[in-house]
């Protein structure tokens, strides 16, 4: 996304008009409303960055792999050790298996969603999507982040509570509305020239309106004035609100990743993900409380997707170019968190809303994988938890789950519990029927 125009000469009606443009456009103002009523700014509490993996990835590929099963399911990469005794990943992951002592691996998720938007649907709300997938795919229930961000107080006052780099894919609230979705920022952050369009109100234009007071009659002046009919109904005192994460340099600063050493900013991968994953990190530190990053684009990728179809491409060579940026970004992340002291109130997530068969197909001499929710691997880091373990397992083969059979429930409710959230609060859904936010699960145990 392109960043908004501000020339020095622009005049104040077209400046703030193109400043409300970027706030109604990316949400920014839905993403304060009824963020401060009753809720008292806490300075702190639980963090999340959730890294996903959009398309689905292969469990035989990453962190559960069979070298033992026949040709047709065990694939061509070969497990190594990890830094924890018994625990081994793909050798394509060499610098988290250095990591391995630091996060711990649920293996034995499943779930019978088919597709990706029943299965997203499934995995972060707790409710089976419908298995008939048509557009525009709005979920029914909410998203775990949506109603983290309604029920939970700011983590610092002037700073997004959920930030999604660039996107949540079929997210929504559900029965909540579209008053808890995200601060969408889609620019590449290894971009020389990034800068977020919402935060574009630099130092000079802020003195020149003369502080908050006047920025707001400013914006109140442009309501009464703007010319186009209805352009500025939405323009209620949650958009004022938004105006904090506009004019705070606390915000600005945190979005900056030129002021990061370049050495960690090379750790991290100098690609649109490596430094989604810094910024994420950057973004924890300064107060946001959630923050997703879509990871599906690696450069040169036939596809911005882990959907790995034999149909469409060679599962081995696109892992090949895939894993290398995974390993590298998110062990940079794990690592950069620990190192700060942030891994008792930051929990790091990697995963995506399903597996794949364990059985490879073929289309014309190309192998591949096909959906499967009924086995998938989830990585968690941090949030105070006891790490460097496996919980659960799969068969042989890697078709279902072996022992500690997990639902995307019990992965949820370990969510909620770590967040503070009682997973049976209730709410209305869109027909207006009171239901809880989990109506099963149970937090996994080992992890607390």
């Amino acid at each position: 996304m392109s960043d908004l125009p501000c020339p020095g000469t622009l005049p104040r009606r077209a400046f703030l008009r193109a400043s409300l443009t970027g706030l109604s456009a990316l949400g920014i103002s839905d993403l304060m409303r009824l963020q401060g009523q009753g809720a008292a700014a806490s300075g702190g509490g639980p963090s999340m960055i959730v890294v996903w993996l959009w398309g689905g990835p292969s469990h035989m590929e990453t962190f559960d792999l069979k070298p033992d099963a026949p040709e047709q399911y065990r694939g061509l990469f070969k497990p190594i050790p990890t830094n924890v005794p018994g625990m081994q990943i793909c050798e394509k992951l060499p610098k988290l298996a250095r990591s391995a002592d630091k996060f711990a691996l649920i293996r034995s998720v499943a779930h019978d969603s088919p597709g990706h938007v029943n299965s997203t649907h499934t995995v972060l709300t707790g409710y089976p999507g419908e298995v008939v997938e048509t557009p525009p795919f709005a979920p029914k229930y909410p998203f775990v982040f949506n109603a983290a961000q309604k029920i939970l107080p700011e983590r610092r006052p002037g700073m997004p509570q959920w930030v999604a780099l660039p996107e949540m894919r079929y997210e929504g609230g559900g029965g909540l509305g579209r008053s808890h979705g995200p601060f969408r920022v889609s620019a590449d952050p290894n971009a020389p020239e990034f800068r977020v369009p919402e935060l574009v109100l630099d130092a000079a234009r802020r003195d020149r309106l003369g502080g908050r007071g006047r920025l707001l009659s400013a914006f109140d002046e442009a309501r009464r004035g703007m010319d186009r009919p209805g352009s500025t109904e939405a323009f209620d005192a949650y958009q004022r609100q938004a105006l904090t994460v506009l004019t705070t340099p606390a915000a600005h600063e945190a979005f900056d990743v030129g002021r990061e050493d370049p050495k960690l900013r090379d750790r991290y991968g100098r690609n649109v993900i490596g430094q989604r994953c810094l910024l994420a990190r950057r973004l924890v530190e300064a107060g946001v409380r959630l923050v997703t990053v879509d990871f599906p684009c690696v450069p040169g990728q036939k596809a911005f997707s882990w959907d790995d179809h034999a149909s469409v491409w060679n599962i081995f060579e696109q892992m090949e170019i895939r894993l290398p940026v995974l390993d590298t970004a998110v062990s940079a992340l794990i690592e950069d968190v620990h190192a700060r002291g942030m891994d008792r109130d930051t929990l790091i997530v990697v995963m995506g809303e399903m597996g794949r068969t364990p059985k490879l197909s073929n289309h014309n001499g190309q192998p591949g994988r096909e959906h499967w929710g009924a086995a998938m691997t989830v990585l968690m880091s941090g949030g105070g938890m006891p790490m460097g373990q496996v919980i659960g397992s799969t068969t042989p083969k890697g078709e279902e789950p072996k022992d500690r059979r997990f639902t995307p429930n019990d992965v949820l409710a370990t969510w909620y519990r770590y967040l503070g959230i009682d997973p049976s609060r209730t709410f209305d859904d869109m027909t207006g029927r009171p239901v809880a936010l989990l109506s099963q699960g149970e937090p996994i145990r080992e992890l607390f």
